[in-house]
């Protein structure tokens, strides 16, 4: 196996396992990514990662094949991201396709209701702690003007209920106004 070779199995076997093991949804997966190519892998910093899940939730699709797709490209370049997306679908198409040819057997059986009810409180706990992470390291950047953006959308969300949608092409255009003024002061 060459030296290129041996991240980009790495990646692949890394995304299978998280993908297979990984119920909840994206903010989940994410969790998973941030701890094996962060903290253990050290392949991206924090704020890589904090942008990659930013751009995974922004762009169209799953979160999961995006930041996968981000992932994988920082680590392998093209290669890195088609092995890193494989790697992310495969466990859910199978186990899909094995749900699917038992559907009726799945949807009445009362144990499996249970289950997932179950896992929902994971979940829940898992997407708690990412929200928390995550909001610790703006909160610890001390950036007034993300501080103000962390706390508006939240508002906007919890007590507004305006669309997602909305909360993130504001919070774009504050990050671009705030880039292009950065900007303009080092020229």
């Amino acid at each position: 196996m060459t030296k290129t070779e041996k991240p980009l199995w790495k990646l692949f076997l890394s995304m299978l396992y998280i993908s297979a093991f990984t119920f909840g949804g994206g903010f989940v997966i994410v969790t998973f990514m941030k701890r094996k190519f962060v903290d253990e892998y050290h392949w991206i910093d924090d704020k890589e990662m904090l942008d990659i899940t930013a751009l995974a939730q922004s762009s169209p699709g799953a979160i999961a094949v995006n930041a996968s797709i981000l992932v994988g490209w920082k680590v392998g370049g093209f290669q890195g991201m088609l092995v890193a997306v494989l790697g992310t679908i495969l466990p859910p198409m199978i186990i899909l396709s094995v749900i699917s040819l038992f559907y009726q057997l799945f949807a009445t059986n009362r144990y499996v209701a249970l289950v997932l009810r179950g896992m929902q409180s994971g979940v829940a706990a898992v997407i708690l702690d990412v929200s928390l992470s995550l909001g610790q390291k703006v909160i610890s950047g001390r950036n007034w003007i993300h501080l103000a953006v962390m706390v508006l959308a939240f508002a906007a969300t919890f007590f507004f209920q305006v669309n997602v949608i909305w909360i993130i092409l504001a919070s774009a255009l504050v990050g671009i106004v705030t880039g292009l003024i950065r900007k303009g002061e080092k020229a």
